[in-house]
């Protein structure tokens, strides 16, 4: 699959996931508290969510990991 650009992210999933993270109070307090994404990703797949709202998985191979560590940092 070919990488495109959306909305100011490497690619889709990366776009959907900080979407919800940006938008859903809930998701934006938790990855506060998390501090990375990683620990985001984890401490997610243990109380069972693996997937946003949309089905954009939070292990998603092209998730750019970076920008989202970045956006979490910064929250």
């Amino acid at each position: 699959m070919i990488e495109t650009p959306h909305n100011g992210y490497k690619n889709h999933a990366t776009w959907n996931v900080a979407l919800w993270i940006n938008n859903d109070e809930g998701l934006y307090n938790f990855a506060k508290e998390c501090g990375s994404y990683n620990a985001f990703r984890e401490t997610m797949r243990e109380v069972g969510y693996t997937e946003t709202p949309d089905q954009v998985s939070y292990n998603d191979s092209a998730l750019d990991v970076e920008t989202l560590n970045e956006l979490i940092q910064d929250l």
